[in-house]
């Protein structure tokens, strides 16, 4: 069986791919391919994080993760999605490093998952926005500790995927700039669920729509409507500048709450963010979406 993994990053997706997964549950059964709901896969990383922490043995972790998957001898792929599965928001900034127990995390979870076919999907975001966004959805006590603790300028996405790569290879990875996920989400959900790539999906571009003006959502019907559409990446550029035209402010524009950190900050992060993306790029066991 291929297990197939969708760990966030917070604040990325929303759930909107697992919504996606659960709207097109019918399409995927065909395909012997299945979600597990957002309760059970709150319920796996739950039983999984907890006997890491306390030692649980691998038998009988794996006789408490068993009735979670679907009981279906046709059954070849599942795929659960939380953004937890490196773990929770108060541990995401520690040591240097953005979610630096991933590793050992999906290690474990390697372990358990022994014989299967495994497979993590992962949307990066700009640390100018994750650092702070993070921060201000923990516990005060927290925020202080780490800010204590850590130096924020060092942080990046790099040194986690170094670790996931060293201590879980036998992990397919894939990644993806959540600034694109208007425009490559249906990519995304083909990749996870080992649909072809030209199965048209329903909701392909319900998010991108949704983020845009009434004359945008115009645009991009005539677009996806032509008779002889472009090819995919003409109609991406076309797409992406609908996107940049005509969005909402609200839907798009962040509020950083976070005191002191102020533009200047944020595009020092953005111009480190453009060269962690590049140096990951040039991973050849990576796949950059």
């Amino acid at each position: 069986m291929q297990v197939i993994i969708h760990a966030g990053a917070a604040f990325t997706d929303e759930g909107h791919i697992l919504s996606s997964l659960v709207a097109n549950r019918q399409m995927l059964a065909e395909m012997n391919t299945a979600p597990m709901s957002l309760r059970m896969s709150r319920q796996f990383v739950k039983i999984m994080s907890d006997a890491l922490i306390q030692g649980t043995s691998i038998d009988e972790t794996r006789d408490s993760l068993a009735p979670l998957f679907p009981q279906d001898v046709n059954l070849e792929r599942v795929v659960l999605s939380s953004d937890k599965f490196f773990g929770p928001r108060r541990t995401a900034l520690q040591h240097g490093q953005i979610y630096p127990f991933a590793g050992r995390r999906t290690a474990f979870t390697e372990t358990l998952l022994e014989g299967a076919q495994l497979e993590l999907f992962v949307g990066l975001v700009n640390p100018g926005l994750f650092i702070p966004k993070t921060l201000m959805s923990i516990h005060e006590d927290h925020r202080r500790d780490i800010l204590a603790s850590t130096d924020l300028s060092c942080l990046s996405w790099v040194s986690m995927i170094e670790d996931l790569r060293e201590l879980a290879p036998q992990f397919k990875l894939t990644v993806w700039e959540n600034e694109n996920l208007p425009l490559i989400w249906g990519d995304i959900v083909r990749a996870m669920t080992g649909l072809p790539s030209e199965t048209p999906l329903p909701d392909e571009y319900s998010f991108l729509t949704s983020l845009l003006t009434d004359a945008g959502q115009r645009q991009v019907q005539e677009i996806l409507g032509r008779r002889t559409p472009l090819d995919i990446q003409g109609q991406r550029e076309e797409l992406a500048q609908v996107l940049e035209d005509q969005a909402r402010p609200e839907q798009v524009e962040e509020e950083l709450d976070l005191p002191g950190w102020n533009t200047d900050i944020f595009d020092a992060f953005t111009e480190l963010y453009a060269q962690d993306v590049a140096a990951i790029r040039t991973m050849s066991d990576i796949r950059v979406l």
